[in-house]
């Protein structure tokens, strides 16, 4: 049986996205063995988590939040673990030097298996299947059998998740993030890149500063920030019967957080009001991001932060923008202006990827770097014309070399998608797609400015 003290009241709320399970017997046996199982991440971790967005709301840093559109049991491996972890670091650098504040690492791994879908059935191959909603649920298998929900997969996601966060953890804390090494990666990625000129300049200037920063003493033996670094894990709680057993009181503060990532978000889908995931989230302590769509209302939006964060604390709700790029100029300043008006303490983030997927005349949906630079341009513009502070971006990427999006400085075009198009889901950036983005955004970082009572 399922813990009382945990967050259940969802349960007697009306649900969208969810899996029908066939057998609920052994759906309810998972779920006790789940909890029964030790949390992924500690409260003291999210805490950590949450003082770290406290000080982006209040300008003194970045959010960086990144990785698989969704996690898959077959694509797993150190390999893939490691090149998304590096890729991270390497925007991560970009990023603190040209925006002069820390960046707070957010990766969607170690749990980001599940995935919404806009029809209960879709069509593979001139058959009618049950949609694929992520690894966690069903199979992407082409047999009716594969897409029955089988509650036995919410026990391999937490194994897998496990397996995730031990190796992400050592990768921290064991040399792999030092500033030195993420830096000769960027050097490589710039010598390389077909536009050199122009990330050449940063990349001297981290060089410069890096050198004068050990001439004074600072280097990766004598100070273990140079060496070692933070990183959270995230991902949408869409499956809430996995997202409550995981869900755990602490011993310290008899608070309950949820314990299967730092950092969970409400999808654009499942945000309604008075529906379960809106519930499950307001009894959960953990920093949570809710996505906000073209369609968002302001008025509609304000009764969303009350209900997420009726304490108006820092740190505690992400908003983040998904809405495309011939969208966001006209709807986003009037939600920045409201939620001003209320004064209510939020992070702004931008998601470029969503609102901006298409599909290819080769039959790929895919999204195209130009789309998304400028949706995260105008995202910048915005807000420094509102007055208010732009403090993330959110993205789907992958430290591999897939095909998957178009454009970018190593032009990808609709013909090549089929080369390495390897996402289960929606198409991500690729490592030098993400890279590319770094470099491009890091004039609009470097010009945000903050009011003084801020800094």
């Amino acid at each position: 049986m399922i813990n009382d003290r945990l967050p259940s009241s969802w349960r007697d709320f009306p649900i969208q996205q969810q899996p029908s399970y066939p057998d609920q017997e052994q759906l309810h046996q998972v779920e006790a063995q789940l909890q029964s199982m030790p949390p992924l991440v500690f409260a003291q971790e999210i805490r950590d988590l949450k003082q770290h967005l406290a000080e982006v709301v209040n300008g003194r840093g970045f959010l960086l939040q990144g990785g698989d559109c969704a996690e898959s049991f077959n694509q797993f491996g150190a390999d893939k673990i490691r090149d998304t972890f590096k890729v991270l670091l390497q925007m991560a650098v970009v990023l603190t030097f040209a925006g002069r504040r820390p960046v707070t690492k957010i990766a969607r791994m170690a749990g980001q298996f599940a995935k919404p879908r806009s029809a209960d059935f879709e069509d593979v191959n001139g058959q009618s299947l049950a949609s694929f909603r992520g690894d966690i649920i069903n199979s992407a298998g082409t047999d009716p059998a594969d897409r029955i929900p089988d509650p036995q997969r919410m026990l391999q996601a937490y194994h897998q998740s496990a397996s995730t966060l031990n190796l992400l953890r050592a990768f921290a804390q064991g040399g792999l993030a030092d500033l030195h090494q993420v830096h000769r990666w960027n050097t490589s990625f710039v010598e390389a890149s077909p536009s050199r000129e122009r990330y050449q300049i940063m990349s001297d200037r981290i060089e410069d500063a890096l050198a004068f920063m050990e001439v004074c003493g600072v280097t990766s033996q004598s100070a273990p920030s140079i060496r070692e670094t933070q990183l959270f894990t995230s991902h949408e709680a869409l499956l809430l019967n996995y997202e409550e057993a995981l869900s755990r009181i602490d011993s310290f503060t008899g608070l309950c957080y949820n314990c299967s990532a730092h950092f969970v978000w409400i999808g654009e889908r499942t945000r309604q009001l008075d529906h379960a995931h809106v519930e499950f989230f307001k009894h959960i302590e953990n920093p949570i991001g809710v996505k906000i769509g073209p369609a968002t209302r302001a008025d509609d939006l304000i009764r969303l932060i009350d209900a997420l964060n009726p304490e108006n604390e820092a740190g505690r709700l992400t908003l983040i923008t998904r809405m495309g790029a011939d969208t966001l100029a006209d709807v986003l300043p009037g939600l920045i202006r409201a939620v001003q008006k209320e004064g209510r303490q939020v992070l702004w983030s931008s998601d470029p990827m969503h609102g901006n997927t298409v599909k290819s005349n080769s039959g790929y949906k895919t999204r195209q770097f130009d789309q998304i630079l400028r949706e995260l341009h105008q995202f910048f513009a915005v807000h420094r014309a509102e007055g208010s502070y732009p403090g993330g971006i959110h993205l789907e990427m992958t430290g591999e070399h897939v095909t998957e999006c178009t454009g970018g400085a190593y032009p990808i075009s609709d013909s090549d998608l089929a080369t390495r198009y390897l996402t289960s889901c929606d198409p991500r950036l690729n490592a030098n797609q993400v890279l590319d983005l770094a470099y491009l955004i890091a004039d609009a970082l470097r010009d945000v400015q903050v009011e003084p009572d801020k800094v």
